[in-house]
């Protein structure tokens, strides 16, 4: 959520979504993990010739005021790419994508920060869903070595 981390990932993450040809009406994920990355890809995209609608997918759906799973500028019919931070197991960006799905939009595919490579990527292109991650595990140990705990 840094002012540097935003700058960095708006730009990167609008690149990935151009390359992979993913033409999103609107970005967004699981709160709050996917927030903060949706919010500065849709930042980075709001000069260029086409700008995306940020928007956050709820956990559980608010018991009082409108009661929606998605907040924001998300309209049904929408096309969507799904913004996680982290892929591990893969089971946030399906909730979003059954969320998004739910709601009346298709989704393109999900974008993510880091793929850990511990089964999420397989588990959603199981569901017909394409993934493209900004780093893979592999990538940053390869960089920089293996990370003790």
């Amino acid at each position: 959520m840094s002012p540097d981390g935003l700058a960095l990932i708006g730009p990167l993450g609008l690149a990935l979504l151009d390359d992979r040809g993913w033409d999103a009406d609107s970005i967004g994920g699981l709160t709050l993990g996917a927030d903060p990355i949706s919010y500065a890809i849709s930042y980075a995209s709001a000069s260029s010739p086409r700008p995306r609608r940020a928007f956050t997918v709820r956990k559980e759906a608010k018991a009082h005021g409108t009661g929606k799973m998605i907040e924001g500028p998300f309209v049904s019919g929408d096309r969507v790419a799904i913004i996680e931070d982290v892929i591990t197991t893969g089971n946030s960006a399906l909730r979003a994508i059954d969320a998004v799905q739910a709601a009346g939009g298709t989704v393109l595919g999900v974008l993510a920060l880091v793929d850990r490579e511990e089964g999420g990527r397989e588990a959603i292109e199981a569901r017909g869903v394409p993934v493209a991650a900004l780093v893979r595990a592999h990538d940053v140990v390869a960089r920089l070595g293996p990370v003790s705990p």
